[in-house]
């Protein structure tokens, strides 16, 4: 056989596939080194997530020690639930500690010091100097009066009387007692609310200690291989939330475990999981700055699942209303204004969401105070206003009625007919005017008082045709007109989301006098 190969090609050819082979060698190798670094890496991060683990369940624990001592201290000085038995059975009471206890004797010794001082000016009113036209005649001494009991006269009762100067020094010296006493009262009053916020928080704290001591995740597991489990926020019907540190993203989270009954039927398991799986589907892929993250859904077994939030250091505005009752129309606005910022967000999107659900216990105080900022948690009750549910005049068909906070529904969801009431995101809108009514005023615009049976019973939100205002405490008359459009009884005369975020009482570039012609029924 004839061949134009020639030594030179050859030679050539063998070069070309010991350079390739040099080069897939030098590749090799590179892998290899590469994948070495990654081994070292990987090994050095294990060691680093044990030294995290390690680290965060110290704190914790130590955390959970101060915790509980603090708790045991505070039983003395705030009080504690005491077991009395009534007959066969045991109750839990509850027993003031030495600080109330403290107040109440401050007070019975006020009461009696003033009851005291009462006494003694009776007792000087008798020894009051006489005016002109009382002065005794001569024939009686003049510092001496017969005094008659029952139509006799008794045994004549010397009284001597003071001198106008000695009757007011005594007077005034009297006056000063009661106002200081006064004085004293109010500083009791205003010590004993105090205690009665902090004994608040105490009950509270104790409760979440005995939840967390009977938990079965109080020592400290780590869930998904990710996320580490430090101490119990708080305690649901069917869930627990625990505070964690997130392995993976090295950042703080809020874990919140589900629980299903076992004794459910299959069936209610699988509706209460799909319900929880569409929450968790809405809440994904939500992005705002004044809403709740979800970052993260699995599976611990057949009975328990988990979602992942963010992690918000603070208490809800539920928790800041019980303990201060009602704050100023400023801060009171500011929370409406990032709660409008994110519902209005929630509209813009598509498809929009009604949250349905809006109140001050699903409104995060992100520092705890009425003057930060706000995050709104929890869509398990939300609406998707997809084309197929949603028609732009009617709204859309309420499914699920009986479900949600009634003291912040509107009136169209309690209608009772052949057909489902439709609703629209004026369902929120109504929930921002009682949410802001009740940060001003201190109570609830409707039902107040009432429990939700009762509401129902006495058909309380369908008979709320007009919103009355207390003289007290001084609210603007603008907020006033804010409060009523948006809780204006029909749907139809309820401005919507979009009318909201564009409300001149948010606005404060175009506040001004006009408001109340302009924007008030």
């Amino acid at each position: 056989m004839q061949t134009d190969l020639t030594v030179d090609k050859l030679l050539a050819l063998e070069n070309n596939k010991n350079s390739d082979v040099e080069k897939k060698e030098g590749r090799i190798d590179d892998l290899l080194r590469v994948t070495m670094f990654l081994h070292l890496f990987s090994l050095s991060f294990c060691v680093c997530v044990c030294v995290c683990v390690c680290v965060c369940v110290c704190q914790s624990k130590q955390e959970k020690m101060s915790c509980r001592d603090k708790s045991m201290q505070d039983r003395l000085r705030l009080g504690q639930f005491t077991t009395v038995r009534h007959g066969a059975s045991f109750t839990e009471q509850w027993k003031d500690g030495y600080a109330f206890q403290n107040l109440i004797k401050q007070q019975e010794r006020i009461n009696a010091d003033r009851e005291e001082i009462e006494r003694q000016r009776k007792l000087l009113g008798k020894r009051k100097p006489p005016s002109v036209a009382q002065i005794p005649p001569p024939s009686l001494e003049p510092n001496k009066r017969k005094i008659k009991s029952n139509g006799a006269e008794n045994e004549e009762c010397v009284v001597h009387r003071l001198s106008l100067a000695e009757y007011h020094e005594q007077e005034e010296i009297f006056k000063l007692r009661l106002g200081y006493l006064k004085k004293e009262e109010a500083e009791i009053q205003a010590e004993l609310e105090r205690l009665e916020r902090v004994r608040n928080l105490h009950i509270r704290e104790l409760k979440r200690v005995h939840n967390e001591d009977s938990s079965q995740f109080k020592d400290h597991p780590t869930l998904n291989d990710r996320y580490l489990l430090l101490h119990l926020l708080g305690r649901g019907g069917f869930s627990e939330v625990y505070k964690a540190f997130d392995l993976t993203e090295q950042r703080y989270v809020a874990v919140k475990i589900h629980q299903l009954n076992k004794n459910w039927r299959e069936e209610k398991k699988a509706n209460y999981h799909k319900h929880a799986c569409r929450e968790y589907r809405i809440h994904k892929e939500l992005d705002h700055p004044r809403i709740v993250k979800l970052y993260d859904y699995f599976s611990l077994d057949t009975d328990s699942f988990c979602t992942v939030l963010e992690y918000c250091q603070g208490n809800d505005l539920d928790f800041y209303l019980k303990q201060h009752k009602l704050m100023s129309e400023k801060e009171a606005r500011s929370i409406v204004m990032q709660i409008v910022n994110a519902l209005k967000y929630l509209n813009e999107i598509r498809p929009p969401i009604i949250h349905y659900d809006l109140k001050p216990g699903n409104i995060l105080l992100v520092n705890g105070t009425a003057c930060g900022e706000i995050k709104i948690t929890d869509f398990g009750l939300s609406k998707i206003m997809d084309d197929d549910s949603y028609n732009a005049a009617d709204g859309m068909e309420l499914t699920s009625q009986g479900a949600g906070t009634y003291w912040y529904l509107p009136p169209e969801c309690f209608v009772v007919g052949k057909e489902p009431p439709k609703i629209s995101n004026k369902v929120d809108v109504w929930s921002v005017g009682v949410i802001f009514y009740q940060s001003v005023y201190g109570k609830k615009p409707f039902g107040h008082n009432q429990s939700q049976q009762d509401i129902i019973q006495e058909n309380t939100i369908l008979k709320a045709t007009e919103v009355q205002f207390p003289a007290k405490p001084v609210v603007t008359p603008e907020a006033k007109a804010f409060i009523r459009r948006c809780l204006a009884y029909r749907k139809e005369d309820r401005i919507d989301v979009h009318q909201l975020a564009s409300d001149p009482f948010l606005l404060p570039h175009i506040r001004g006098p006009f408001i109340s012609a302009k924007m008030t029924f």
